[in-house]
């Protein structure tokens, strides 16, 4: 996904965050190699700020989302609550990890801050560097003495994105349109099947049963001339009788089903040692410092 992701990069990218969270798109996906195949290893995502600024593109502000650029509205929000997210397939063996494309299409983004989900909370109209992370699990027992040893972090500058809770730069709009799979309707627009009725069948029968022509009115009586018994009976029939719609074809049964979840999210995942406490990145996107501590996760 790396030269999507380079596409997206020169719009600047921007990813939904909603209340029930939402799949980031385009999709975090690596390539891993150089693993021990017998060794297990835990894969892990977060999310830093990339500075200590809130963004606004609304005018009437006096910062506003001005020739393709963002532009800063003051001091950031306090931090969310840190979380991580483990890939699903967590832990696994080296060789599974190596064979195919890692993909976090489980990964969802919320601002919700009492969200327990395990969705990762960002907050709306600020930036955010994506980090990845390769932990090996140590079967040592004094594997904590190498807790800084066993792991990597990978940031790839390209995957940074502003978080907003409605798409901002409509060339972003289009893209993301133009190269979600999953966003088919937006591109054609064509009437999808319902209840197993084909495309365009409902709409055609709804438009004819609408153009079918009003049953005649009766005649208009003279004043005060009497009209027979047959008469009003046949016309109290008439304004009682439903109208003549063509009947649909009865949709097929179709009990509902709940798929069981396999997301994980930051749920505490089981481990020989805790997890070190990552060091973060600078304003340039680089490691500030070599040093770590150690926390429980």
């Amino acid at each position: 996904m790396g030269s999507l992701w380079e596409e997206f990069n020169r719009l600047g990218t921007e990813m939904i965050v909603t209340k029930a969270g939402r799949r980031m798109f385009p999709t975090f996906q690596v390539k891993l190699s150089g693993l021990d195949p017998l060794a297990d290893y835990v894969l892990l995502m977060d999310f830093i700020p990339l500075d200590d600024k809130r963004y606004s593109p609304t005018p009437p502000c006096r910062y506003a989302f001005h020739s393709s650029s963002w532009l800063a509205a003051g001091r950031a929000e306090p931090a969310a609550p840190g979380r991580v997210h483990f890939h699903p397939d967590s832990p696994a063996k080296g060789a599974q990890w190596m064979r195919q494309i890692v993909s976090f299409d489980k990964l969802k983004l919320t601002n919700n801050l009492l969200d327990d989900n395990g969705h990762i909370i960002l907050n709306s109209m600020h930036r955010y560097q994506p980090r990845f992370h390769v932990v090996l699990v140590d079967p040592r027992r004094d594997s904590e003495r190498f807790a800084h040893q066993n792991f990597k972090s990978f940031s790839f500058p390209e995957t940074q994105f502003m978080a907003v809770t409605a798409y901002q730069n409509h060339r972003i709009t289009q893209l993301k349109i133009a190269s979600n799979p999953f966003a088919k309707g937006f591109r054609d627009g064509d009437p999808e099947p319902w209840c197993g009725v084909p495309a365009g069948s409902l709409l055609g029968t709804t438009t004819r049963a609408r153009a079918a022509p009003l049953p005649p009115r009766p005649e208009k009586q003279e004043k005060g001339a009497p009209r027979s018994h047959g008469a009003l009976v046949a016309a109290a029939q008439q304004s009682a009788a439903p109208p003549n719609f063509p009947e649909l074809p009865a949709p097929p049964f179709q009990p509902l089903t709940c798929p069981p979840s396999v997301y994980v999210g930051a749920k505490p995942c089981t481990l020989p040692y805790p997890l070190p406490a990552f060091p973060p990145l600078n304003t340039y996107g680089t490691t500030a410092g070599p040093t770590f501590g150690y926390g429980q996760q």
